[in-house]
């Protein structure tokens, strides 16, 4: 029985001493504390340094610095976590299989650090991008922190693998043959990415412009993605159009007009004498370019002339621009002009045409002729 026991202390002791791939329980339990000391300054770092931080950004009317912090404050505490790690393999006599799976382990951390601090930096190089709006649009900035996310992401992961010894020049070699393949099957889907990224480069439109595709959508631009843009049309129905639509059709952009047209065709009533049409154009003529809502002078045509003799009326035309080009203002100022005219008209003696026919009746030797009635049938 004695022996038993000190054969059971002895097998105790060597695993105490050898512990798992050479590494003895005792050098695990202490690389463990070491781990342990860095997660409690972790805690005091973030309980202390970072709340101080905090208060001092808060304090300030920029949010450069309060993105800045947001971003790196999670690195930060990861970055206690590796140290910890580091030191805990330095506490332990490691050789062989074991050592090198630590190294590679906090390789990997360190590499997760510093990539994650260079992705979480990308939130305030956004925000920085936002005051050369002039030179890069909204949707320019956020495709491009988009790309820098992944290519961050993607370098990250290459270097990991590189650290675990995945050569990745095979896998490259292998994804552009699977890309080949790809592109094949997919004409359609890079034909909208470059459709989108040209009406990024151009600025044909942005968020917010009122824009028609004839035959396809029209209607105020919500969302431009990177394969399709989400229009809403005016009945309030959202519709998702291929970026390919844009580049390969004629665009119109209503909101970038400078001016709003008024295009009229008038019908007078053909007793209307000419001394009446020339009051009623040259009063419709100086209505408008007296009002300050219609442009007038050399910067837009202003046109009032009698156009057509038409089969029931003599057809003025009238031609002019708005300075509002907003819709309901625009009819605002439509209607004004329908309104002058109407009195303008009026006060002038003469009324607008409608269509009508003219029906002769002819009178022989002062009687009227007989009409003809087919005979009755039996």
């Amino acid at each position: 029985m004695q022996e038993m026991v000190n054969n059971f202390l002895q097998l105790v002791g060597e695993v105490w001493q050898v512990g798992s791939l050479g590494v003895g329980a005792g050098n695990m339990l202490g690389a463990l504390a070491v781990f342990l000391f860095f997660a409690i300054l972790r805690g005091l770092f973030t309980r202390f340094v970072l709340s101080a931080f905090q208060r001092l950004t808060d304090r300030t009317k920029t949010k450069v610095d309060d993105l800045l912090r947001e971003s790196i404050e999670r690195p930060l505490k990861f970055l206690f976590l590796v140290l910890g790690a580091f030191f805990a393999k330095e506490t332990m006599v490691l050789s062989g299989l074991a050592l090198e799976l630590a190294d590679n382990t906090v390789r990997s951390l360190i590499a997760v650090a510093l990539f994650w601090t260079i992705h979480a930096a990308s939130t305030p190089v956004a925000y920085g991008l936002q005051s050369v709006r002039d030179v890069l649009s909204s949707e320019i900035i956020s495709w491009l922190v988009a790309i820098l996310r992944w290519g961050v992401i993607l370098t990250g992961l290459a270097t990991i693998l590189q650290i675990w010894g995945i050569q990745i020049a095979p896998i490259i070699a292998g994804f552009g043959l699977f890309g080949v393949a790809v592109a094949l099957g997919a004409q359609d889907l890079f034909k909208n990415l470059l459709g989108g990224v040209s009406i990024l480069v151009e600025r044909r439109f942005k968020i917010g412009d009122w824009v028609a595709v004839p035959d396809v959508v029209e209607g105020v631009v919500e969302h431009i993605g990177f394969r399709s843009t989400r229009v809403r049309r005016f009945d309030k129905v959202p519709a998702i159009v291929p970026n390919n639509m844009f580049s390969d059709h004629a665009l119109i952009n209503y909101s970038e007009m400078t001016n709003r047209r008024i295009y009229w065709t008038i019908g007078l009533e053909y007793r209307t004498t000419k001394e009446q049409l020339q009051k009623v154009r040259d009063e419709i003529l100086a209505w408008i370019e007296s009002n300050d809502n219609f442009v007038s002078g050399e910067e837009l045509p202003c046109l009032v002339y009698v156009d057509s003799f038409n089969s029931s009326s003599i057809d003025m035309m009238v031609y002019c621009f708005t300075r509002e080009t907003q819709w309901a203002n625009w009819l605002k100022n439509k209607q004004d002009l329908a309104y002058a005219i109407k009195q303008i008209v009026e006060e002038a003696g003469s009324a607008f045409a409608f269509p009508s026919r003219s029906v002769y009746h002819e009178v022989t030797n002062g009687e009227t002729s007989e009409l003809f009635e087919p005979p009755k049938g039996n």
